[in-house]
């Protein structure tokens, strides 16, 4: 229900909207008064819902006693048609009556229904519903919203987990910025999120620069220490790490070293873990303050060293041998592991199928043997386990069913003074809470789902099906650059390269984009752009502004895409000030603040008081009737941002919240164009228009801030 001091929202924004339209009062002010404690629901969404329940009692009454199909409200294509459409051919057969009879009888009967307007019937067997549009304005020009019920519990979001072994990259920044957005989707619609940034420390990446380091550059940890000091330590190692790939390929029995360092990490009382605990910890401080520049936070980064160091994976691994997820391998080329079943199969590919069980290895039976094929190793035979296995422990402590715990201490401390704390042995005693939580949500590539489904498996054999139900692999595809992009970079193509839609990125080999470097090739661009425009501000304001225009074309870029699409980056395409742009969508809100800077008036005053000088009459005056059309679809796309953020979340797909972003600014750029605001004669009709710039201005500025984009002053 709306939200209201005692009574009933309806009842009050009833006798509110009744109140106004006898003393012409302004309506929205008179809400203001009204709706004090307001949450982020969507008028719309309120809507949909009251009309559902409405039209299911009304069937319920009309034909008591059958078992009735769902209700789906569709959205007409034009808003002339009206604002829900509701198909009645699902109820043909069970209530042994023609679609647009049904329609009909619903329509006669169901009576008034508080912010609905007109009802149609439209064959072959549609009820077109309109929204009460005075209503929904008055509500939205006072921002009032209605109530939603959140369930319980804290939402984990694990997202950017960058290999600290080199500079950050572009496709790193693809990861970050659908978790961050997603994390600010969730808050957005009042859920308890912690951000954690797993760090593996312990892997193959790092074992690499370590082998780099210590066998071709043959420097010792003093000396490395001094190196990791300086500013781009993390482009040192990206160097590197090409160079180690290199000198793998040259000889493969190099990949023996490998091995050995990799071993050697995981023992924390080793010279050669001490020296990748420097390297990590230096690059890892690099990839915050590179996430930092662009808005983006952590509260927690859980490193691997301490899930084997604190024995959260022998815990894990008590656990899977006891509940038989776990399978040791006597024989095959799998000999000496312990395995699972990949995620997918299942008992029935057993060679042993419908034989009587025997004793096996380790206390296996033969008709519990999984195939070579299905197997998935997680302890290899010399000991070490491999990601995924630690994996599994990790996301068992994040469920709170691992009954162990890091110790915590301070890491990173951002501008706002946000504290970002980082796994250790020991650690502080006053730390916050993290870890047992309800949901999870895993922002990891697509290349990423076969060891995301075994840990999902895992948890489901030992019994945990509520916790698997409720972790998500939010998974998405890489970014590549466009022949342009990398030319433009500084990258020799061959012609057969230029030919091509885009050029894929490999850290390995030392080709793709550091993410530092494009954003300070895209912020260069765009103060070049500032400094043509305004040449009349200090040259910080500019570097401001052209920071805030970067961030926001790049932020946009990574979003407006599905996340199952591949990207190709391309720096004039994401910085173009036309078409599905972040700078596109930030001039539209500078266009309109432009508005009330040129009629002296603040927005925000205006937004919280002013809105409301026009009465509940020219509302629906100059919203109604064909020619009302145009106005009420803009203000109708500005009632969605909370709708379109439901979509998003329960998707887990940003590219809705920057198509919503996009139409919205195209919606407004068009009414600018036909509108001149400040020269209306009228003033009843220029309230409104000011009423209309404001609340569209405020939805812009709202969802540009989940997508985390600033506006800035001027473009």
């Amino acid at each position: 229900m709306l939200c209201q001091p005692a009574q009933s929202g309806n009842v009050l924004l009833s006798h509110a909207r009744n109140h106004a339209l006898q003393t012409a009062r302004p309506l929205p002010a008179l809400l203001k008064s009204l709706f004090f404690n307001r949450l982020e629901g969507c008028l719309y969404r309120y809507l949909e819902r009251r009309l559902t329940h409405h039209l299911l009692q009304c069937l319920q009454r009309l034909y008591p006693g059958v078992v009735l199909p769902g209700i789906v409200i569709e959205q007409p294509p034009k808003v002339e048609l009206g604002d829900f459409a509701i198909p009645f051919f699902p109820f043909a057969k069970p209530l042994r009556s023609a679609p647009l009879k049904i329609a009909e009888a619903i329509r006669a009967e169901i009576g008034p229904i508080q912010g609905i307007g007109e009802m149609q019937v439209s064959p072959p067997g549609y009820l077109n519903v309109s929204i009460d549009r005075g209503w929904m304005a008055a509500a939205l020009a006072a921002d009032a919203k209605p109530t939603v019920e959140l369930p319980r519990g804290k939402i984990l979001v694990e997202h950017s987990s960058i290999n600290p072994n080199k500079a950050a990259h572009i496709g790193h920044l693809r990861n970050a910025v659908l978790g961050d957005t997603f994390v600010r989707l969730l808050r957005y619609a009042g859920r308890s999120v912690d951000v954690q940034n797993y760090i593996d420390n312990t892997g193959v990446q790092v074992a690499d620069v370590v082998v780099g380091f210590t066998r071709i550059e043959k420097k010792s940890r003093a000396e490395i220490e001094a190196l990791s000091k300086g500013p781009r330590f993390d482009y040192y190692c990206w160097d590197l790490y090409a160079q180690v790939s290199k000198w793998y390929e040259a000889d493969k029995q190099n990949l023996q070293v490998r091995l050995q360092t990799l071993h050697a990490i995981e023992d924390a009382s080793t010279e050669t873990a001490a020296i990748a605990d420097l390297i990590s910890v230096a690059v890892l401080r690099r990839h915050l303050e590179t996430m930092d520049r662009l808005g983006i936070e952590y509260d927690f980064l859980p490193r691997e060293s301490e899930i084997l160091h604190l024995h959260f994976w022998d815990a894990a691994f008590t656990k899977l041998k006891e509940a038989g997820v776990l399978a040791y391998e006597a024989e095959g080329k799998n000999k000496g592991c312990w395995v699972m079943r990949r995620a997918g199969t299942s008992k029935s590919n057993s060679t042993t199928e419908g034989t009587e069980g025997t004793e096996g290895a380790e206390g296996g039976t033969e008709k519990d043997k999984i195939t070579e094929e299905d197997q998935k190793v997680i302890v290899r035979s010399n000991g070490t386990v491999g990601y995924v296995g630690k994996d599994i422990a990790y996301h068992m402590w994040k469920f709170g069913l691992l009954g162990r715990d890091f110790g915590y201490r301070k890491f990173y401390r951002y501008p706002n003074e946000h504290d970002c704390w980082i796994s250790t042995a020991d650690g502080e005693k006053d730390h916050p809470h993290f870890g047992d939580v309800a949901e999870i949500y895993n922002v990891i590539d697509a290349r990423q789902s076969e060891a995301q489904n075994t840990v999902i498996e895992a948890l489901r054999g030992l019994g945990h099906n509520e916790a698997a139900d409720h972790y998500t692999h939010f998974s998405y595809e890489m970014v590549a650059l466009t022949p342009r992009c990398a030319a433009e970079l500084g990258y020799s193509l061959s012609e057969e390269d230029k030919t091509r839609s885009y050029i894929e990125v490999s850290g390995r080999k030392g080709f793709g984009v550091k993410a530092d470097d494009l954003l300070d090739t895209l912020i260069e661009s765009a103060k070049k752009e500032v400094d043509s425009r305004h040449p009349q501000l200090s040259d910080s304001e500019r570097g401001e502004i052209a920071t805030q225009i970067a961030i926001g074309a790049l932020r946009y870029f990574m979003l407006k895409f599905t996340k199952q699409s591949v990207i190709a980056f391309d720096f004039k395409e994401a910085l173009s000030f036309e078409g599905e742009t972040g700078p596109y969508a930030q001039y539209a809100v500078v266009r309109a603040t432009s508005i009330f800077r040129k009629a002296g008036i603040d927005p925000e005053i205006f937004s919280g008081g002013g809105a409301g000088s026009i009465s509940a009459v020219d509302l629906a005056r100059y919203l109604n009737g064909e020619a009302g059309n145009e106005f009420w679809e803009l203000w109708l796309a500005s009632s969605k941002t909370s709708y379109v953020v439901e979509k998003c979340i329960a998707t887990t797909e940003p590219a809705y919240l920057a198509k919503h972003v996009f139409q919205l600014a195209q919606l407004f750029n068009t009414f600018y164009h036909r509108h001149p605001i400040l020269t209306e004669a009228d003033d009843r009709r220029k309230q409104f228009l000011l009423a209309t710039v404001v609340v569209v201005r405020r939805e812009l500025i709202r969802a540009l801030a989940i997508m985390g984009i600033i506006v800035p002053s001027v473009m």
